[in-house]
């Protein structure tokens, strides 16, 4: 049997892509936390503050680490697996991602090193602006790879000469059409993923006894800032779904699963797509919802699949769940954080156990709706690499055999394995060693210094 190389350099990037993104989308709202946090103990001297940075900072360390590892690979596969796509489009996407290790990981990791070993050797003013830069680096990072992305979701900008790509109008190329509400979507999933961490670790210590007063601060940082994002992400996922249906219709489609163009069309809560036979089997609907919420407009029309050739259209399954699956942990998100605000005005929000159980349970749901978020765009877009310019088929390098492909995938699948898995466990150790205790944890003075940053294992 043949080996496709198409699907398996696809699968190899995805693989790659899945385990990179985690941890961007963790240490960009964790380095605004610790920003936050060093600002807070600047301004109050509240030791509570502190001790949350120093917990953190190490856990940010360790992520940080892990991506940048996992994000080297991914640029190789641009020459190994997509040398096609580079040769046409590398006028528009080498200087975007070259913005962002110039003007950002650069800026990021350089003021690292102050924030992982300038505690109590640089002035707190210098260590707080420290963490500041790092979170504005990993946001500026953050920036231009959404930039690239979003560009090749709808490029614009750009003209093609000879085959090849070139860039008539930068501004219009980084701020293409779909990139103002990619970005403040996936920013606030990435503060969101962050605080359900943080909360849930809380709530863990909670539940457990364990530094009680620094956890009832991480718990309520964290729901605090829940209640006003989860809500904000539907309202941002709306204009983000309106800009689709403009500029992809063909996602819409897959993603709300209807195969005719039809007024008034339902909301499809549950079904089985059947690109076969181009229906949907035990399809569970309401009546009208879906054009309300797509044309705001309970009679509006929006084009369905059967309108799309079939070689335009994505495959329908994956893009139909995956979608679901963002939207469901989205509903879920905001319901926690209207049960947390209901329960702080109670003043039970920090003893109630069936709700600090749920927040730790909820722990990872940010990462899995930024995965369910990433594979319905991504796998949406398609059969395009770049929408309408340039077919993915045709952007897979052209020597390449299915063999190489699945060898090296099954090489990154063992690494990852190994080098991901101890990194995992070590975010573990360290999470379940937890903060410094504080010594009086009313206590609103400036402590003594502390000793540089250390992480387990190491010698005190």
């Amino acid at each position: 049997m043949a080996l496709d190389p198409v699907f398996l350099s696809r699968l190899q990037f995805a693989f790659v892509m899945s385990f990179h993104i985690l941890f961007p989308s963790f240490t960009i709202g964790l380095a605004a936390y610790l920003a936050v946090l060093e600002g807070l103990w600047l301004k109050s001297g509240n030791t509570i503050y502190r001790r949350l940075s120093e917990f953190w900072v190490k856990i940010f360390a360790v992520s940080f680490g892990m991506g940048v590892v996992s994000g080297i690979v991914m640029s190789y596969q641009f020459g190994t697996n997509w040398s096609e796509l580079i040769q046409v489009a590398g006028n528009v996407l080498g200087p975007l991602m070259g913005y962002e290790v110039v003007t950002a990981f650069f800026l990021e990791a350089t003021f690292l090193g102050i924030l992982l070993f300038g505690r109590d050797r640089v002035a707190p003013w210098l260590y707080f602006v420290s963490s500041v830069v790092v979170s504005l680096g990993t946001l500026m990072s953050a920036f231009w790879i959404l930039s690239a992305n979003s560009w090749m979701q709808t490029p614009a900008g750009v003209e093609m000469r000879d085959g090849v790509l070139h860039v008539t109008s930068w501004l219009a190329v980084i701020f293409n059409p779909s990139f103002p509400f990619r970005f403040a979507h996936m920013l606030t999933a990435c503060f969101l993923t962050t605080a359900f961490v943080v909360g849930g670790v809380s709530a863990w210590y909670l539940r457990r006894d364990r530094v009680v007063g620094i956890a009832r601060k991480g718990l309520s940082m964290a729901l605090g800032l829940i209640v006003i994002l989860a809500p904000l992400q539907v309202l941002i996922g709306d204009a983000h779904g309106l800009n689709t249906l403009e500029h992809q219709p063909a996602k819409i489609a897959a993603m709300e699963g209807h195969w005719k163009t039809e007024p008034g069309a339902p909301l499809i809560l549950f079904a089985l797509p059947d690109a076969v036979r181009e229906t949907n089997h035990y399809s569970i609907e309401i009546p009208k919802l879906g054009s309300l919420i797509l044309t705001h407009d309970p009679e509006g029309t929006f084009t369905g699949l059967e309108d799309f050739p079939r070689d335009e259209r994505p495959p329908v399954t994956p893009v139909f769940f995956s979608f679901r699956l963002m939207v469901g942990i989205g509903v879920l998100m905001v319901l926690i954080g209207l049960v947390g605000l209901w329960l702080r005005f109670r003043g039970r929000m920090h003893d109630t156990r069936w709700f600090l159980a749920v927040c730790q349970y909820a722990s990872p749901i940010g990462f899995v709706a930024i995965l369910a978020g990433w594979v319905t765009t991504e796998v949406g877009r398609q059969p395009w690499v770049a929408y309408g310019l340039l077919r993915t088929s045709d952007a897979v390098s052209p020597a390449i055999s299915g063999g190489n492909v699945l060898t090296s995938l099954i090489a990154f699948g063992v690494a990852y394995a190994f080098i991901f898995g101890f990194g995992l466990y070590y975010l573990y150790k360290i999470a379940r060693g937890g903060p410094k205790p504080v010594e009086e944890e009313h206590h609103t003075g400036h402590p003594t210094p502390m000793r540089p940053l250390s992480f387990p294992g190491e010698s005190i």
